[in-house]
């Protein structure tokens, strides 16, 4: 009951004051409420007249954040943090907004940020353990043993090759040929010494 008249305190307030800052409480506590989309309107309007409130731009990312818009969150919550380098609650909802993501790293930069400025925080600290194990670099797997190389065999070719049998015969057949003349030219040598002796 007592979040139900608060809430209607609030309303009541912001109904007579548009330009009243308690529209960031009553967004806030819409959030809260699990009225998501009531706290994204509030901060809407509250913001068109008073942008540089950054409590109420959180809750507006925040919200945002809840009705998982992640770019629309994460415009707001890094205006935040150019205004607010130390804003937890902006810094916490950028790192669930990269790990919801899948950009893992980015996530781990932001919740050891947050961690930085909520030191032993139970969940946050969790998180940093196994995104770190998750990012962690995995073995390389064994490879399978490489076989050597196999050996290469050298035969040394002498610089003047035999000839091939086709040079031998044709060179056995010039000897034979040869001799034949020969033998032929010293019978015809004799025959012309026999005729000269007859003759003489």
């Amino acid at each position: 009951m007592a979040e139900i008249s608060r809430l209607d305190d609030l309303r009541r307030r912001v109904g007579k004051d548009p330009t009243s800052i308690a529209f960031a409480q009553l967004a806030e506590e819409y959030r809260r409420a699990g009225q998501t989309q009531e706290a994204v309107d509030v901060c809407r309007a509250g913001l068109a007249i008073h942008p540089g409130y950054l409590s109420a731009r959180v809750t507006l990312g925040r919200a945002l954040l809840e009705l998982n818009d992640l770019a629309a969150a994460r415009t707001e919550l890094e205006q935040v943090l150019k205004s607010a380098p130390e804003n937890l609650a902006a810094i916490r909802g950028l790192a669930e907004i990269h790990h919801r993501s899948g950009n893992l790293p980015q996530a781990l930069a932001q919740y050891r940020a947050a961690l930085s400025l909520a030191k032993n925080d139970p969940d946050l600290e969790q998180t940093v353990e196994e995104l770190t194990r998750e990012l962690a670099p995995k073995a390389a797997p064994e490879t399978a043993p490489i076989a050597p190389a196999p050996v290469m065999r050298v035969v040394e070719v002498p610089d003047e090759a035999p000839p091939p049998a086709a040079d031998e015969a044709r060179e056995s057949a010039r000897a034979v040929a040869a001799r034949t003349i020969a033998a032929l030219e010293q019978f015809l040598a004799a025959v012309h010494v026999a005729r000269a002796d007859r003759l003489a």
